[in-house]
Parts: structure tokens; sequence; C-alpha cells
């Protein structure tokens, strides 16, 4: 399953019938402080929503805007007439205005895979709502002068009590932090390293996204060896390649199998060798924690992450060897159009290999989007790898540690006490701090480094996606946007809201030692509900 497309605001109408009235009010505070700007961007909206709202076959946009002031007081302009809320839970009116503006700078979030030799096109940005009101380094300056920063002194008394509930277990850290500026607001054990669990799927997204690029796409090919007549499936690693006939805009092994057959047809071959190549990615493909529900063996070719119960997400009972049934499912595809095959095998595709046909990921933007939104873990370790084939480390669990650490370290980022076993956060033994995690997150915001941008926007909605959408039945329903982590004893949470001043804050809280899961959630959404409604002065 990927991330949805933009659609209409009313397939989230379940979701906004349950909390309108926590979100309403919000935005009506919100709308009070940044009122004299209303006017202005609506005015710049006003005149493009006919072109920004025309059917346009050729892409779909899925802008990049996050959840802080510009967007939040235009929405409050607009929510009679637009709905708040789309599916994925992304303003409406921030998306229309960050279209009015024709920034460019975005990723490309909806090319056909496979369909087009020619460079993805980025889509349109909106910097400004990810920097928060009168920020800095926000490309808008004009209108009312910036809030002062929260206070540090009240952000420790409401925090403070919070994060010594019992429910947080015997060890607890949080971090705070000021996108915007950058400014540290509040740390308790900031730099002491715990395990993160998934919170780690936000530093593997980093690492991938700068080490590879936001356009960047994984390509499965079909290679015929000229001298034996055999036809290799090579894996290029992607993690979203699928043998269902519901794509939505992944890379499917059906349209592979018809362009492969008609090469071959051309060729006048009706009967081929079939076999795999894996040699991509090396190493154990069994993550350490074993066989799991939670993750597939780690390989290059894999189609629905070897789920067999038709699930897209959550743990799900996988096949023993993805390769070898994705490649079986291949065959069935070539028979259906006349191409007879051998049993699969194992293979290695020589640099003679001609290759038939294509098909590729959507960018990794949105792969690192659907990462994050559900969780997913099979899409974790196969970036983790994928970093390290383009930083020439070892294509394995350790060498992809090694490389998300690596990457981070260049970004300049402080990596005191951190280790990275895995690119999931399955790993028990690996160990990120506050600090670290709330640095991850305002570099994403930095309006100079777009290409991070997926970071944010790929955060589950409090209340309406991925991992948060049962949480949060109010009060910071649709503000909260954040990565959660649980693993026995451990529970985490780490992203954004926009405070009642509409700055933009990080923050990353760590507990371990916990023994009820369900307290200790709820413990840590009252911290992320408290920032919310935090005007702390």
């Amino acid at each position: 399953m990927v991330v949805p497309e933009l659609r209409p605001w009313r397939v989230a109408g379940p979701h906004v019938a349950r909390i309108a009235a926590a979100v309403r009010p919000r935005l009506a505070r919100v709308a009070t402080v940044a009122r004299p700007r209303v006017a202005r961007l609506a005015q710049a909206v006003k005149p493009q929503l006919r072109r920004v709202t025309r059917p346009d076959t050729s892409k779909t946009w899925q802008y990049t805007a996050g959840a802080a002031t510009a967007g939040l007081a235009l929405a409050a302009g607009v929510v009679s007439a637009a709905g708040p809320w789309d599916a994925t839970g992304q303003r409406t009116a921030e998306r229309q205005w960050a279209a009015a503006q024709q920034r460019t700078g975005g990723a490309d979030h909806g090319r056909t895979p496979g369909k087009t030799t020619a460079s993805p096109r980025p889509a349109p940005s909106a910097p400004p709502v990810l920097t928060g009101l009168g920020g800095a380094t926000t490309a808008v300056q004009a209108g009312p002068k910036a809030p002062d920063l929260p206070s540090a002194k009240a952000l420790a008394r409401l925090l403070g009590p919070l994060l010594e509930d019992p429910a947080l277990g015997a060890r607890h850290t949080a971090s705070v932090v000021d996108v915007a500026t950058g400014t540290r607001l509040y740390g308790a054990g900031a730099g002491q390293a715990l395990v993160p669990a998934s919170t780690t799927k936000i530093a593997t997204a980093v690492a991938a996204l700068s080490a590879l690029g936001a356009d960047h796409r994984f390509t499965t090919r079909a290679a015929l060896e000229a001298d034996t007549g055999e036809l290799v499936l090579v894996g290029g690693g992607d993690p979203t390649l699928t043998a269902r006939q519901d794509t939505t805009g992944a890379a499917d092994l059906r349209d592979l199998a018809a362009d492969t057959a008609a090469a071959l047809h051309k060729r006048g071959i009706r009967q081929v060798t079939l076999s795999y190549d894996t040699t991509l990615f090396t190493g154990p493909r069994i993550h350490p924690i074993g066989v799991n529900p939670n993750i597939a063996p780690v390989t290059a070719l894999a189609a629905d992450e070897g789920r067999t119960d038709g699930s897209a997400s959550g743990p799900a009972p996988r096949v023993a060897d993805p390769a070898a049934d994705a490649t079986a499912k291949f065959a069935g595809f070539l028979a259906a159009h006349g191409i007879k095959t051998s049993p699969p095998g194992p293979s290695k595709a020589t640099g003679r290999a001609q290759t038939l046909a294509t098909v590729s990921s959507p960018p990794l933007s949105a792969v690192v989007e659907r990462m994050l939104t559900n969780s997913d873990n099979d899409i974790a370790e196969t970036l983790a790898r994928h970093t390290a084939v383009a930083t020439g480390e070892r294509a394995d669990f350790t060498g992809g540690g090694r490389a998300v650490a690596a990457q981070l370290k260049k970004l300049g980022l402080r990596l005191d006490g951190a280790v990275f076993h895995d690119g999931s956060g399955l790993d028990r033994t690996d160990r990120l701090t506050a600090d670290l995690l709330t640095d991850l997150l305002a570099l994403a915001g930095d309006p100079s480094r777009p290409e991070l941008r997926p970071v944010l926007t790929g955060l589950p909605v409090a209340g309406f996606t991925g991992t948060l959408t049962s949480r949060y039945g109010d009060g910071a329903a649709g503000v909260v946007r954040a990565k959660t982590g649980t693993l026995t004893g451990v529970n985490t949470l780490a992203g954004t809201v926009v405070d009642q001043d509409g700055r933009l804050l990080a923050f990353a809280f760590l507990s371990s030692g916990t023994t009820d899961p369900t307290a200790a959630q709820k413990a840590l959404d009252r911290a992320a509900t408290t920032l919310a409604g935090c005007g702390c002065r």
C-alpha cells in the first residue's frame, strides 16, 4: 500500500466528524494570532483556485506542506467551504496555498513509474509553513512580529510532572526544539541514549534521503542472457514492488511481465530458463530478532513484502523466501502472455545481459512517507541497505547501521551515544538520544534542505493516519504529527506540533522500563498535547 495521494477532504469525513469540535477551536485561536496574514494569503490563493482544482491526468501533486501557522490561519478562513482535512490528514488550505505560490523544490509524487524516461518534476513546496510564524529562516517575513519563543521555565513546569508519570517507567528522557530557530527549549536527560524502538526510522529516513535524493527510484528489471537464453529477474531493492492488481502507483510485476513477454515475442522466443538475482544486498536475510510477523526476510527482490494475508501494513504471516515467491508470480504472469518458463532458481545477471523491461518504484520521498506513516519495518531495512550501497558499505544489517550513522555524521549531527544495528528499530541494542531525534526533525524542517521534507510530511497525524489513527481522540487530534515507537518495556514518541502561538516545535520523548504500554502511550500523548496547547510564557 502506498501512502494515499491527495483526494477531496470528504474521504476523511468520519474522522472529521469525530474531531471537528476539537480542531476548530485551535484553528480559531491560531487564526487570531496570525489574522493579519490571512487576508494576504487568501488573496494570493483566490485567483489560482480554479487552476489548482482542475483535474490533471498527467500527475497528482502531493504537496510537501507541514502543519504550521500560515496553513492553519488560511485553513480557518476556508474551513466551511473546503473542509479542513483531506484523506491524508493534510490541511486542504495548505496545499492550495502552496500551489498558488507556484514554488518549486519539492519531490515528484505523481508520475507513473516506468512510463516515461523524463526526469521527475518537483511538486510545489511551501517551506514557510514548516518553519513557523515569522521564523528566522522563513521566506515570508511580512506581517506581525513573530511571538517570542516559549519559556524554558514554563515548559519545564508543564512537562516535568507529566514526564514523571510512573507509567513511563524507570528511565525517561525528553527534548523540545523550536524548528524555525533551532533553539533548544527543554531537555530532561536529552543526551542520554535509550532504546528508541521505531523512532529509529526517522534517522533511517534522513540518511536515505540525504544519500540518495528525494527523487531516487528503485528499479526491478528483466534481463536476457544472449549466450544462454536465460531470463533473469533482477531485484533492485524495491520494497514497494507488488504482484497485486490494485497497485496504487507501485511498480507492478504484471506490467513487467507484459513488457518482457512482448520483447520476447519480438525475438521469436516462447520459452525461457527463468532465474532471479538478489545480489544487490548481502549478508543474513533474517533480522536478529528471528522469524517474526513484523518483518520479512530482507532481500533485494520481494513482492508485497512477502505478505500472505493480503495486508498492506502491520504484522502479517510472510513467505520464507520472498525472492523465489516473487519470481514464481512473475512466471505466472509470463505464462498468461504465452511465455513458458522453467522452475525459477537463484542466479546472477552478467554484464552482457540485455535488459528487456523495467518497472520503477515511486520516488524515495513517497517511499519514506509510507515507511514513517505505517512504521514499515520492511521498507526501513531496505532503505538502510540502499544507504549502504550508495555510500560504499556492505549491504547487510551491520553495514546498513554503519552507513546510517556515517551519513548523519556527514550532516553534522551529534551522535553521542547513538548505536545503529538496524534501520527499523526492532533491534533492542539500538540507542538514540532525544537530542538527536529533535535535531533530525529540525534538520528536516530546514528550508535549505527540501529533500528532507518527507521526514515531516510522512509523520503520522494524530487521530488521522498510520500508527496515530486511534490516538488523540480530542485535544491535539490533527495537530500533533509524530513517529511512535513500541517494544516490550519501551515506549517512545518523536515529532512536531504547532503551539498556540503558531511556533513549530520538534519534540522527542523516550521511556524505558514501562510495564503497561497503553498507559505509557497515554502519558506520552498527554505530554505532546500539552505542547500543542502551550503559549508557555
